[in-house]
């Protein structure tokens, strides 16, 4: 998107560089990657991402209201409602589409957003592994991706306030399901190398009164006083899974971020939201007629939905009537977003991007802090790593620019 950097970058692009970068950043990692690493980073212009940051911060602001809270509380699941809520979450992200003015400029469209976490140590190896085989950035020195004047350093250190807390490492896991296994497990790799916290099933735990154990590699057993939540609740319900304590127990356990986040800022959120970046969404039990330009400018999306599992980019009426009545609150219509093309491949191509503005918030902090992003990059109908995977210069990315 900065002309000057994207330029540079697809006149001495190669295959040979970009191989260096995959295996700078799979060294990293300490394992393969297990979703589609893009060609290149995303430059960005300071325009775009200063306004991706003021909506981000803003839409964030409306979120934590305690009204809107109030309201949005209603997507919350009783079966799933967890005992000992944060008053906000530990993480939220929020996603825009690059979608181009009539001025040739781009802005920012939310797509969709979560009370929960996203590649946050992963994201870190990333910029890593790309400012390894980039030249310096105008004689600065030093590509960044942070936000609130913070460097590498600062980054990580909230990060680790954030998901460690005031716990030893070793009473902290990262819980997910059969987590090695999971697309994201390179983030989970990052998040041991930066801060020897473990991955862990959560159906592992084990449980003792009002305390959580998992055992170590001897068989010991070790208290369990934070659980980096990566777990997410869909899909323990569609494979039957059961964990080894009831939601509404009242355990001796800190949560980052607290599960109930995960339905409270979600999709379900945005027509609470009034914001420029925000296109007109409704739940679909709240649409009493549904709009003659459905199939055209419309998008029918699940609210919980993971990874871009079950949108409908051309719905029909039949599409929608065969959702039965009692479900349809939980489903929503947004209008349907162009994707600009905003970055130009080596082979003159145009790609699609979509960027996710990634906040954290320490147990110590009152308000959640925008840090750092994470890119999609599409030559498709859909953003998200596990489409497009046949194409190039598609797929996980980061947005730099010059320290």
């Amino acid at each position: 998107m900065d002309p000057r950097h994207r330029a540079a970058f697809n006149r001495t692009y190669s295959e040979e560089r970009y191989a260096r970068y995959r295996a700078g950043l799979e060294c990293r990692v300490g394992s393969e990657v297990g979703f589609r690493l893009a060609e290149t980073p995303a430059f960005l212009p300071p325009y775009f991402r200063d306004a991706c940051a003021t909506a981000a911060r803003e839409i964030v602001a409306q979120l934590s209201e305690p009204e809107r809270i109030r309201r949005m509380r209603a997507s919350l699941p009783e079966r799933w409602t967890f005992a000992n809520e944060s008053p906000l979450p530990s993480f939220a992200v929020v996603d825009f589409a690059a979608v181009r003015a009539a001025d040739g400029t781009f802005v920012p469209k939310l797509i969709e957003l979560q009370g929960f976490p996203s590649l946050f140590a992963f994201q870190v190896m990333q910029r890593d592994a790309w400012a390894d085989v980039l030249d310096e950035p105008d004689g600065a020195g030093e590509w960044s991706c942070w936000f609130g004047g913070r460097d590498r350093a600062a980054y990580l250190d909230v990060l680790r306030r954030t998901i460690v807390g005031d716990c030893d490492p070793q009473c902290v896991v990262l819980a997910d399901i059969d987590p090695a296994r999971q697309k994201t497990a390179a983030d989970f790799f990052a998040t041991k190398a930066f801060f020897g916290v473990d991955m862990l099933d959560p159906r592992e735990l084990i449980l003792r009164g009002r305390k959580l154990f998992r055992k170590d590699g001897t068989g010991r057993e070790i208290p369990v006083e934070r659980l980096y939540n990566r777990t997410i609740a869909d899909e323990l319900e569609r494979d039957g899974y059961e964990l080894p304590f009831h939601p509404s127990e009242d355990l001796e356990l800190q949560w980052a971020p607290h599960p109930n986040w995960f339905f409270i800022w979600s999709k379900s959120s945005l027509p609470h939201l009034v914001h420029p970046a925000v296109p007109r969404t409704r739940l679909l039990s709240d649409v009493a007629e549904l709009p003659a330009d459905l199939t055209d400018n419309y998008v029918l999306k699940p609210l919980f939905s993971f990874a871009g599992a079950g949108v409908n980019l051309s719905p029909t009426r039949d599409d929608v009537e065969r959702i039965p009545a009692h479900a349809r609150d939980g489903w929503c219509l947004q209008e349907k977003i162009e994707y600009g093309p905003a970055i130009t491949a080596a082979d003159g191509g145009d790609v699609k991007l979509e960027i996710r503005m990634m906040f954290a918030r320490p147990d110590d902090e009152p308000n959640l802090e925008l840090l750092t992003n994470l890119c999609r990059l599409s030559r498709g109908g859909m953003l998200g790593v596990d489409y497009n995977k046949e194409q190039t210069w598609v797929g996980s990315s980061v947005g730099l620019w010059p320290a």
